[in-house]
């Protein structure tokens, strides 16, 4: 067995939460800044930035169907992956990364041929107007040709961490996203091709992240190893995978569906520049909530191999300072969002109506923002023992009981407004809903813990 994975089940809990997620956290930060980066050069495109800006938002759901595509088998995979490690099952660890592998491949072709072939039939129902279809079709074109590239990537990236080699992922990410942030004002101002611009600069670093991985396991650096013979679809690893998968996978679904709804409703609320600010607020909130996607990278495969190896006191303390983290991380988040919000997207705009409706935008959806840590983490925690329903249930709950409803609800009442209370509502029973399950799981763990102990102290003595 490779000294890296034997370590996750002896090296004390802090260290392995900072050896594994401060990589993730550098990672995951520097991803969302190239993010951010792309909407700042975007937003500053002279006389049309505030048009390009709210018709690449417009996109923003497409984008995240294909990412949840890259969740179900990506989080599905690398769970499997670090459940059998901790099983002392290496081979079928290894079937599992070769069967992920060519299932992103294959959803992310099919997912381009769909996007490219019938764009122009929903373009308008994203709410897109006539000045800002073409920038997002402009942009969209583009960034469906790379949906195959980024699967494998981000696939075999979360393989990488569950390979016990959290210091790789971070590279990988630090890799694309300084291609993209170097590329980006040369395509878009340098070449002059605004939107296009940025599309190919998203492109090429993803190929950049998915060719350095691919080169990874295919190394003798690796604990794990992609082999070619083991990337045949296996119908048992597919359902194995998407059941784990299901629950990051709804969530982005929901996310994508509820993007839907809130563009559409600041569309007939707001006009164009509703929905510029939300793009410009969804870029800030991404930022703040990157380290907390770290610290739950980190945690994934700490949490699979220590259950998988039924070591549940170090699961039930790793789950607690991982909580610890983000909650502080959530509460510094928001109190700088709080008190200078309007210094945030003056970075995006100088346009003065965009600005008004952004500042107040943001601090109303980050509201509850100290909660949302404890609810990101709690959702990886069920993700990464083995339990997609309650995964799945925890992502539906925010996004189609509460979030939806709340939107069209709150947005009857009072407008543009409505829209930015909406989230912070959702996020109130969300939190609710997650504490009680968590609080079940977390008396079922003990008692799973004293069971064993129990076991082992019943074991015979071996003689001689």
């Amino acid at each position: 067995m490779n000294k890296n994975h034997e370590l996750m089940g002896q090296e004390k809990i802090t260290n392995l939460l900072i050896k594994f997620s401060v990589p993730a956290v550098i990672g995951m930060l520097v991803n969302a800044l190239y993010n951010i980066v792309d909407r700042i050069y975007i937003g500053n495109i002279k006389e049309v930035g505030h048009h390009a800006i709210a018709g690449v938002g417009l996109v923003f759901p497409i984008m995240l169907i294909s990412f949840a595509f890259s969740l179900l088998i990506g989080l599905g995979g690398a769970t499997n992956i670090s459940l059998n490690l901790g099983k002392k099952k290496k081979a079928e660890a290894e079937e599992y990364l070769g069967n992920s592998v060519t299932l992103g491949a294959v959803s992310g072709i099919l997912l381009t041929f769909f996007v490219i072939f019938f764009m122009k039939n929903y373009i308008y129902k994203l709410g897109a107007s006539e000045v800002t279809a073409v920038y997002a079709m402009d942009y969209l074109r583009i960034i469906a040709l790379g949906f195959p590239i980024a699967a494998v990537g981000y696939i075999t990236n979360a393989a990488v961490r569950s390979d016990g080699n959290p210091k790789i992922s971070m590279i990988t990410l630090l890799l694309g996203a300084g291609t993209n942030i170097i590329l980006d004002p040369i395509f878009i101002f340098y070449f002059n091709m605004g939107v296009k611009g940025a599309a190919l600069a998203t492109i090429i670093s993803q190929l950049v992240s998915a060719i350095w991985t691919v080169a990874y396991f295919r190394s003798n650096h690796s604990g794990i190893k992609l082999i070619f013979s083991k990337m045949k679809i296996s119908f048992e690893k597919t359902k194995s995978i998407c059941v784990i998968g299901a629950g990051p996978f709804i969530l982005q679904v929901g996310a994508s569906t509820v993007n839907l709804l809130i563009n559409n409703t600041l569309k007939s609320y707001g006009g164009d520049t509703a929905v510029g600010a939300m793009t410009i607020v969804n870029g800030i909130a991404t930022f703040v909530y990157m380290p907390v996607f770290g610290i739950n990278q980190g945690l994934q495969p700490i949490v699979g191999y220590n259950y998988g190896a039924k070591l549940y006191k170090r699961v039930h303390e790793a789950y607690g300072k991982a909580v610890m983290a983000a909650v502080s991380i959530c509460t510094l988040g928001f109190i700088v969002i709080q008190t200078m919000s309007k210094y945030f997207i003056y970075i995006f705009t100088k346009d003065a109506a965009l600005v008004s409706v952004s500042a107040q935008g943001l601090r109303i959806f980050t509201l509850l923002l100290p909660f949302v840590g404890f609810q990101i983490i709690s959702s990886i925690y069920f993700q990464a023992t083995g339990k997609p329903k309650i995964t799945a249930f925890l992502s539906l709950s925010r996004q189609v009981l509460f979030l939806m409803p709340s939107v069209f609800i709150c947005s009857r009442i009072w407008g543009v407004m409505g829209v930015w209370i909406a989230v912070p509502v959702a996020d109130f029973f969300s939190v609710l809903v997650t504490g009680t399950l968590v609080n079940r799981e977390l008396k079922l763990l003990k008692r799973m813990e004293a069971e064993e102990i129990k076991n082992r102290d019943c074991q015979p003595i071996a003689e001689g």
